[in-house]
């Protein structure tokens, strides 16, 4: 083993003035390594003191003490070149350069010549040898210093009984990343590209269900207020990018409404892409939540959520429900299981974010857990935690609502996980591709964002045996039999989407939208299209029976029927919706009433719809209307004529039993004399079967 050379003359001779200028530039970077050590010792005693374990992730405390650290690197290098072989020189720039660059080989490598200068020159050398190299994924290396330094701490079980936890905890870590490296998952990982990454920090992605749409986080030189913060990084803004053609157009700032002067990430974002929550820092309370809704064009001024969801604590990541009634979110507030818990909150009947609750011990440990969110499926939850069966830092996992609990999170696995910090993971509706930011070596910048696509297991051989597969070389084409392809699997969704107009004009309209589930009559949300484009998107979770209900002041309503069965796998609807003005002459399609089969019964699951006729008639009291029943051809002309005559009297006799005067009604069966599709197919056959109305006078 080498020898640690000291800064003496005798070491050096001939060399005086050299020393003297090496000993300057040591004396100065060593001044400035102290101060950035002392800053991370100090927030390791806070950060214990306030959470009673050690923090197992490097972001923990990797800012505190960055910017002297920064200040070591130049003195300290030039004393290394004079110097190479000194132990606590080598000890000192491997943490400088650990901080800096953590997952470079340059701090391994001083860490690494520190101990074979000098094993014993810092207590803690071989906890960070094995964490330089647990971040490389060198796991067995990792496991051995570990060891070394758990050795030296057991020595003294009671004064580091919190660091020998910590120990045995990455430890456990190193053992989960050999496993699961060795059965790496089948993805694509690939970087969105010039028009979303730059040279600066792209994070915090959130995405719309259907992917058309991107909004993050970055520091770039062109950040509102152009300023800098104390580790000399620009303010935090928030960027957006669209698809056009397949492709991303160039991101650009979010609003002048949403970035301000001081530091804006983002939160959250709902799955149609109409309501944004957004992470403002303020220091009297470790960061709050904001919510903004997008009016048209452009987003209104972000509003500060209840005191349900901020508290005196941080409170960061923020995910909502399909139907917009729940959210999720991070906080460290008090009576909490571990360092940052997920919560949840549910609106209450004032349409205001109720009282907390935390989400369980099946997904909270009491360790940190970060960036949550929820599928639009409504069942699958993501996220990330340094608890659980993890590689090093934070893992990501999801989880899946199941018998009334959640289930017990499955690691997402390598590469998408490494040993290091793995956060802010958002998934598309369709379930087969996710978005994150990484620091990988290639990109455009510090962290840029990154698409994963899942392939799902390979498709193998057939052929068994030695034999077989040896016989396959000889006849290779003909012998050879695959698998059926192995598909991916996708989420249990539906995305509805499409443009609301003005059947006349085809001017956007800003509309109501009802999601309505017809088994239990009840409204589950309502969304609006937006005022300017028109546009609107509805996520549908497979196994039930929806109605869809647009609405708008002045026009008939219109009504769609999308019964998803248990199962059904991913699939997008584009429904354009073309709303008609309350004239004479004017049709509606009532596609949510339900009759009994072959018989003029009206089901209850009709309720909703039949109601939204009798507020169309109560609030347009002068408008009378024709209620004109249809079948398909199947039947005799005679059987399908009576049939629809009777729907229609039904329908009649509904309204009149809810108040609606007789006079006003005409009951009218066509049977199968008016298709409006064709009775070749058995869709065409079912748009045929419906009930209508037409204004008859106004």
């Amino acid at each position: 083993m080498a020898q640690s050379i000291e800064f003496e003359k005798d070491n050096f001779p001939g060399k005086k003035d050299e020393l003297r200028e090496a000993r300057k530039q040591l004396d100065v970077g060593m001044e400035f390594f102290m101060e950035g050590k002392k800053a991370m010792d100090d927030y390791k005693r806070y950060y214990v003191g306030e959470h009673k374990f050690l923090p197992v992730s490097r972001y923990d405390y990797m800012d505190a003490g960055g910017e002297q650290f920064k200040q070591a690197v130049a003195p300290l290098g030039t004393a290394q070149k004079f110097n190479p072989n000194n132990a606590r020189l080598n000890y000192a720039m491997g943490i400088v350069f650990f901080n800096i660059d953590h997952i470079s080989d340059v701090a391994l490598k001083h860490f690494e010549k520190a101990y074979q200068l000098d094993p014993n020159v810092e207590m803690d050398l071989c906890y960070y040898l094995g964490w330089a190299n647990h971040l490389q994924s060198r796991w067995d290396e990792a496991i051995k210093y570990y060891q070394l330094y758990l050795t030296k701490l057991q020595a003294k079980p009671k004064l580091f009984a919190m660091d020998i936890d910590d120990i045995a905890k990455k430890i456990s870590e190193c053992n989960v990343g050999k496993e699961l490296s060795a059965k790496p998952e089948r993805v694509f990982v690939d970087n969105l590209g010039v028009n979303v990454n730059s040279s600066f920090a792209e994070y915090g992605p959130v995405i719309t269900a259907d992917e058309s749409t991107i909004i993050f986080t970055a520091r770039r030189d062109n950040s509102t207020g152009g300023v800098k913060d104390e580790r000399n990084s620009f303010f935090e803004d928030i960027y957006i990018s669209t698809k056009q053609n397949g492709k991303w157009i160039a991101s650009k700032h979010l609003s002048k409404n949403i970035n301000s002067n001081e530091h804006d990430a983002t939160a959250g974002l709902s799955p149609d892409g109409s309501k944004l929550y957004v992470y403002r820092y303020q220091k009297k309370d470790g960061g709050d939540l904001y919510e903004s809704t997008l009016f048209g064009s452009d987003w209104e001024v972000p509003i500060h959520m209840n005191r349900n969801i901020n508290s005196k604590f941080h409170e960061s990541t923020v995910s909502q429900s399909f139907d917009g009634r729940r959210i999720y979110f991070i906080s460290d507030k008090d009576n909490g299981m571990g360092d940052r818990d997920i919560y949840f909150s549910d609106l209450d009947v004032k349409g205001e974010w109720g009282a907390t609750k935390n989400i369980g011990n099946e997904l909270n440990t009491k360790y940190a857990e970060e960036g949550v969110f929820i599928h639009p499926d409504g069942k699958t939850i993501y996220f990330s935690s340094k608890g659980h069966k993890n590689m090093g830092g934070y893992d990501i996992f999801k989880s899946t609502w199941e018998n009334g609990k959640w289930t017990t999170p499955q690691n997402l696995g390598y590469p998408i996980n490494g040993p290091d910090d793995d956060v802010f993971f958002v998934v598309s509706g369709s379930g087969k591709r996710a978005y994150f930011a990484s620091a990988k070596q290639g990109g455009f910048g510090e962290k840029d964002l990154y698409r994963i696509t899942f392939l799902g297991p390979e498709k193998k051989p057939l052929l068994g045996t030695q034999d077989q597969l040896m016989a396959m070389v000889a006849n290779p084409v003909n012998n050879l039999k695959m698998e059926a392809a192995v598909e991916t699997k996708s989420a249990k969704l539906t995305i509805l989407k499409g443009v609301i107009t003005d059947a006349k004009t085809n001017q956007a309209l800003e509309a109501s939208i009802d999601l309505i589930d017809n088994e239990a009559n009840l409204v589950l949300a309502t969304f609006k299209s937006n005022s300017v484009s028109g546009k609107y998107l509805v996520t549908l979770p497979s196994g039930k029976n929806y109605g869809i209900a647009v609405k708008k002041d002045s026009y008939l309503f219109h009504s769609e029927n999308f019964i998803i069965p248990e199962g059904a796998d991913y699939q997008e609807y584009n429904k354009d919706v073309a709303l008609k003005k309350i004239e004479i002459g004017n049709v509606i399609v009532l596609r949510n009433i339900f009759f009994d089969f072959d018989k003029a019964t009206i089901r209850p699951e009709s309720a909703n719809e039949l109601d939204r006729l009798i507020k169309l008639l109560a609030d347009n009291p002068t408008i009378k209307i024709e209620l004109g029943s249809h079948t398909d051809s199947k039947g005799s002309d005679d059987y399908n004529l009576k049939l629809s005559d009777s729907r229609s009297k039904s329908v009649v006799e509904y309204l009149i039993g809810k108040g609606i005067s007789a006079v006003r009604l005409t009951a009218k069966g066509y049977g199968e004399t008016k298709p409006m599709d064709t009775n070749d197919t058995e869709e065409g056959r079912q748009n045929n079967r419906r009930t209508e109305f037409k204004i008859l006078e106004k």
